[in-house]
């Protein structure tokens, strides 16, 4: 038996009654330049070209756009029904027209109209935001999220409008299972919902639950989502948290890199997440890391050129004590108009606790090291940074040479 079609359909078919010679007569030269103009000027490519459904619909959504003047909708839902005539598939035709009874308080018919746009095209995408709203307006936050990763991936660039309601959803421990079962089967919005859940002080506990739901399945948390969530708490300065989440993420060969400074012997392969080695690219030097066991360490080559700000960076977590800071180095012809130097400053409240000076020419394994103290005050965080003392990047202070750093570690000292 054929499914009968609802009155609505059956009366939108026998309006599309249109003469076929009359589409007949159209020329090449005409529907060209329609095409052209749609998009700018839709009213002047339908005047061009009356059978432009891509024109009509622009034209249709510019005046339901327009603000400053109430539209005609029973006007406008004649023109959408009567393009109907050139392009009975079209999905878009059926979402303006459920979008102009939706406006008119129909909602019952705007969303069958929204709902036949869907069949003819899945990611039909006004039919999709307007099916998002209603179910979760009903509740039905499985269904909304499966619309909304429906959505996303056909319309990635959709994403801010979606995150302004993804915290409701989650906070819904229905909405919270399909979300984490939509990024276990590896969502490509996962990223993105971690970033904006990174910056979002009440999305910041639930993205520390899916990240840590994650880690049990077979999807785990990627370095860039781990570094949202970890940034985001420090911008909170919930230090603590953030340090423990950055413990949490390190797999079984990370944490053979532990320490006070994590990763000391600059392996590489492993940078990218705070807590650990920043690398801050510039104009004026090259950084890499090698495996030690080689003899290696992170090299610093500098290209006489100005030098400004930091080069490498991690943050740390020191309690109040007294300690030890080291670097074994190396240099080959290291030339410095300005000091080159390690530092160790307090984050919160901002203040140096310490610093070292790099010095210039040539040596071989050279331990430098610096004592300090961590007060009893509250510093609940430190960052640790190599940097230059130059302020303006003028060409008289032009950095040369190669150092290579085999070693940075910070030991605690005896009370």
């Amino acid at each position: 038996m054929t499914e009968q079609a609802s009155p609505l359909m059956q009366n939108l078919r026998r309006s599309v009654v249109w003469s076929v010679a009359s589409v007949l007569v159209l020329v090449a030269s005409s529907i060209g330049l329609s095409r052209f103009l749609e998009t700018e000027t839709p009213a002047v490519s339908l005047a061009v070209d009356p059978f432009n459904v891509d024109a009509l619909i622009a034209e249709i959504s510019n005046v339901l756009n327009d603000s400053n003047n109430a539209p005609d909708l029973d006007a406008l839902l004649a023109k959408a029904r009567g393009a109907l005539a050139f392009d009975l598939a079209d999905a878009r035709l059926y979402s303006v027209m459920g979008e102009i009874e939706y406006r008119k308080g129909e909602t019952d018919e705007a969303y069958e109209l929204f709902d036949q746009a869907r069949k003819l095209s899945k990611t039909e995408i006004h039919a999709l935001q307007r099916s998002i709203t209603r179910e979760i307006e009903t509740g039905d936050l499985p269904k909304a999220v499966g619309e909304i990763d429906i959505l996303l991936r056909r319309w990635p660039d959709q994403f801010p409008a979606i995150a302004q309601g993804l915290p409701a959803i989650l906070s819904n421990r229905a909405g919270y299972q399909a979300v984490l079962t939509a990024i276990r089967a590896e969502a490509p919005w996962r990223a993105s919902l971690f970033a904006a859940l990174g910056k979002d002080p009440k999305g910041l506990d639930t993205a520390n639950r899916l990240l840590l739901d994650l880690a049990e399945s077979g999807a785990p948390p990627r370095s860039n989502e781990l570094s949202a969530v970890i940034n985001g708490y420090i911008r909170q300065r919930k230090y603590q948290t953030a340090y423990r989440l950055f413990l949490f993420s390190l797999t079984d060969e990370e944490q053979k890199l532990g320490g006070y400074i994590f990763n000391s012997t600059f392996e590489p392969g492993f940078s990218g997440k705070p807590f650990n080695w920043q690398v801050h690219s510039q104009s004026g030097l090259e950084v890499t890391f090698a495996p030690s066991r080689g003899g290696g360490g992170a090299t610093v080559r500098f290209l006489n050129m100005p030098v400004k700000n930091t080069a490498l960076s991690q943050y740390i977590e020191l309690p109040p004590g007294r300690y030890k800071v080291s670097l074994t180095a190396s240099a080959r012809n290291l030339k410095l108009p300005k000091e080159l130097f390690w530092s160790i400053r307090c984050m919160d409240p901002a203040s140096e606790i310490a610093r070292f000076n790099i010095p210039e020419g040539t040596f071989n394994r050279q331990t430098l090291s610096q004592a300090f103290s961590v007060g009893p005050a509250a510093c609940p965080i430190q960052l640790l940074r190599l940097e230059t003392a130059t302020i303006a990047e003028s060409w008289r202070f032009r950095y040369v040479g190669t150092l290579i750093m085999h070693k940075l570690s910070i030991e605690r000292l005896p009370s």
